[in-house]
């Protein structure tokens, strides 16, 4: 639909008369009544009474005019809105889970800063609950969790995937595959925050493990950690076996002082997802925005040991 003549009959309804509104609108009568004619065949119905000896709508064109004003008032601002040179300004709450911190959020911070330099970034580090939490309490803009949020009001996206090894000291077990399970499973096992996805899906392997292995499952210990640094410092001191991504000991592994224990069950990937308020704040789409191509080329650096983007 052409907004010029709903805005021609907007301003014909204010005027109440052709030459008038030819004037305001700088065109001729001929022009005007034109555009009302093809309104009136758009739209199906008769906007003018030209059988009035005034200036009048039809009944349909009173009850019309209020649409067309809305219609014409939501151009407007959309026209303001893009000419502004930077709308995307303010402070955007962002909370992440500590996965983040270790791969690629500093790199989306340096392209938010650069792609929109007026914005304030205001940072919570904390667990997927504690996030969902304040974000439904609209304590957050924008968070970045292990799995979605199940609420009418939320959109969530899956952003990447981390997958999960078993993760040891060179030193802790014995050379060689034979007798590994029993091995691992006299050491603490080492993964994320209580309550996790990760955590829910390490203790049924272990449990399975225990019991291929006739051990009681009472006997088997997980030691649960939300800082992925104080995991890795206990790989390091050689205190128990780890199940988190590969990726956050990349320099370990390499050096040889950690090792992946392939042979062992293998443990579901963390899906980290993104989610904000359905009716978030352009602010928030811009960041998301960001945030998908920072996580999509951390990916491409280092896709041996994560999968960015899924969206």
């Amino acid at each position: 639909m052409n907004i010029r003549f709903l805005e021609t009959l907007v301003t014909l309804a204010q005027l109440k008369n052709f030459r008038a509104t030819a004037r305001a609108l700088h065109a001729t009568p001929a022009a005007i009544s034109l555009r009302i004619r093809n309104l009136e065949d758009e739209l199906g119905t008769e906007l003018v009474d030209r059988n009035a000896s005034e200036f009048r709508l039809t009944p349909n064109g009173e009850y019309l005019l209020g649409y067309a004003k809305a219609v014409v008032a939501a151009a407007r601002n959309l026209q303001a809105a893009a000419q502004k040179e930077n709308p995307i300004q303010g402070r955007l709450r962002l909370g992440v889970i500590e996965t983040v911190v270790h791969s690629w959020l500093s790199h989306f911070i340096k392209l938010l800063s650069t792609h929109y330099p007026q914005v304030e970034l205001e940072l919570t580090v904390e667990m997927s609950t504690v996030l969902q939490k304040r974000l439904l309490n609209d304590e957050l803009d924008l968070i970045v969790r292990v799995e979605g949020i199940d609420h009418p009001e939320i959109v969530s996206t899956a952003l990447a995937i981390y997958p999960v090894q078993w993760i040891a000291h060179k030193d802790l077990l014995p050379p060689g595959p034979r007798g590994l399970a029993r091995q691992v499973l006299q050491h603490p096992i080492l993964t994320f925050a209580r309550g996790t996805a990760p955590q829910r899906a390490l203790e049924e392997i272990v449990a399975n493990l225990a019991n291929q292995e006739s051990i009681p499952v009472a006997q088997t210990r997980i030691t649960c950690s939300p800082s992925v640094a104080a995991i890795v410092r206990l790989i390091k001191d050689g205190y128990g076996i780890a199940a988190i991504p590969s990726l956050f000991v990349t320099d370990y592994l390499e050096s040889g002082e950690f090792v992946e224990l392939a042979s062992l069950p293998p443990l579901p990937a963390i899906i980290v997802t993104l989610c904000h308020h359905a009716q978030a704040e352009v602010l928030t789409h811009a960041a998301a925005k960001v945030m998908k191509q920072a996580c999509s080329e951390f990916g491409k650096e280092i896709s041996q040991s994560f999968i960015g983007v899924l969206c």
